[in-house]
């Protein structure tokens, strides 16, 4: 049975009910927020396995609770599920850069939320982490630690975002198209659009500042990080 917590922030009380009763049915020990500024609160305590996060809360709403959860060193690395009755493609894309793991539209399938979270759990397993450092020139990556650093200086990236570089970096001169992406960085998880590569890819660029050119755009290809 599964020994992972969960943290859902949800200002619904049937939600937080129904997911509840299902998600500790699998095993999961579950913690629930009324609200952003809870949760959030929450979250820096309790340091749960993921967080399903409403983007349409009182006050302070999803996008910001998960910019926050993603700017703060003791949460950064918590994956987020998006859960919300916003369904365009400009939300689910905004909530990727913001550093979401997934997004599901309301009304939603218990048995597809909770297969999506075993997806994420087992992108997470130790194996994926393996204990060697890659370096190119002024880039370290060291996976053991889940730290990238540029001239000794760490670069806060998320979950996906480390391991699209990191994947990019011990292949460096390859050029991946996107399925080979989601397949080899991703390990298998489930996302809802297709542009996902990309709103990562673009997240990494804008982080690495005047490194950006280092990850490469083959036309009609893929992805490449351009050999030194």
């Amino acid at each position: 049975m599964p020994s992972q917590s969960i943290l859902v922030i949800d200002d619904e009380k049937d939600i937080q009910k129904l997911l509840q009763y299902n998600l500790e049915k699998e095993g999961y020990k579950v913690w629930s927020a009324l609200s952003g500024e809870e949760g959030l609160e929450a979250a820096r305590l309790k340091k749960p396995d993921l967080v399903i996060l409403d983007l349409m809360l009182p006050g302070m709403d999803g996008l910001e609770v998960c910019r926050l959860l993603r700017s703060a060193h003791e949460t950064q690395t918590i994956p987020v599920i998006m859960l919300t009755a916003k369904g365009s493609e400009v939300d689910q894309v905004v909530g990727l850069e913001l550093g979401a793991s997934d997004y599901i539209s309301k009304p939603f399938s218990v048995k597809v939320l909770t297969a999506r979270i075993k997806n994420i759990f087992r992108g997470r397993s130790p194996k994926l982490l393996a204990t060697d450092v890659i370096r190119d020139g002024d880039f370290v990556i060291d996976r053991e630690r889940m730290m990238f650093t540029v001239k000794g200086k760490p670069v806060l990236l998320t979950k996906l975002e480390f391991r699209i570089l990191s994947f990019l970096m011990e292949n460096k001169g390859r050029v991946f198209s996107r399925d080979k992406l989601l397949s080899g960085a991703w390990e298998g998880e489930a996302f809802v659009v297709d542009r996902t590569v990309d709103v990562h890819v673009k997240s990494i660029r804008c982080k690495l500042g005047k490194y950006r050119d280092k990850i490469e755009t083959v036309r009609g290809s893929g992805y490449r990080f351009a050999e030194s």
